[in-house]
């Protein structure tokens, strides 16, 4: 199986650090990093951090903590500052970058503390979208060993499946950010509002979705495999999406396209 032979790999490549400091979302990429990493180096050469910032929801912050309890991860997290950023408040195509900034700023300490390497999960499927902040974090000395082992998404789905994590299926779920289109101001009003409206649907049973912002109209990017459901619920959807703020609400036929906002930049 070409996932076993890529997980040696990747654990042949986590052996190579000393101590490694992991940037720990909950996702599923780094969820897989942050247990081999773990399973490979023990806890005293493997501390796994989240990032506390109005950018992740509360219950994807939430899951990570549940997450390193149950797998018995050494966990903590920090707070980043890039909200205090002006360069990143105004959400330009560098948005991403100034962010991994404020995350580098946040987990160098703990690495020079430790003597240790910084850790994030980013895949191969990754390096084919527009995201700076992989370049800032990798000139600033983070290393991608999921990339250096050659595993894809759904590579990272299937080896974590095999090695019996929950989150071998869990959805993507990207910064709250990434909703808003670039020259949208990023604000923490903005994000509780996305993140209220995203809370809302999944209750209502939507799990794979997007809220994107557009000032006091939702955009809503549900899987194409629900997209009869919203039909049958769009009285509760309408009104859930009133009730946290929002005038107007429209459905992208095209369904779920992870960084599809990115668009506005080509050509």
């Amino acid at each position: 199986m070409q996932e076993l032979t890529k997980l040696a790999l990747l654990q042949e490549n986590l052996q190579s650090f000393e101590r490694v400091v992991v940037a720990f979302s909950g996702g599923v990429d780094s969820a897989l990093l942050a247990r081999v990493a773990h399973d490979t180096l023990g806890p005293e050469r493997c501390h796994v951090v989240t990032a506390a910032s109005p950018s992740l929801a509360g219950q994807e912050r939430q899951e990570a903590g549940d997450l390193a309890a149950e797998w018995g991860l050494r966990w903590t997290t920090v707070d980043t500052d890039e909200m205090d950023s002006a360069a990143y408040r105004v959400n330009d195509a560098n948005r991403c970058g100034h962010c991994k900034d404020a995350l580098m700023d946040a987990l160098d300490p703990l690495a020079k503390r430790e003597k240790a390497t910084v850790l994030l999960g980013v895949n191969v499927d990754d390096l084919g979208d527009h995201r700076p902040g992989q370049e800032v974090a990798a000139q600033r000395g983070a290393r991608f060993p999921l990339v250096d082992a050659g595993l894809t998404k759904e590579m990272v789905r299937n080896i974590s499946k095999e090695l019996g994590l929950r989150t071998w299926d869990k959805p993507a779920a990207a910064c709250l950010a990434s909703r808003l289109p670039y020259g949208t101001p990023v604000s923490v009003s903005v994000l509780s509002t996305v993140e209220r409206a995203e809370a809302a649907l999944k209750e209502l049973g939507f799990v794979d979705l997007r809220v994107r912002h557009y000032a006091d109209t939702a955009r809503l990017e549900i899987s194409l495999k629900q997209l009869p459901d919203v039909l049958v619920q769009r009285e509760e959807i309408v009104d859930a999406l009133h009730q946290v703020g929002y005038r107007y609400v429209t459905l992208d036929l095209e369904g779920i396209r992870s960084g599809n906002l990115n668009q506005a930049l080509e050509g």
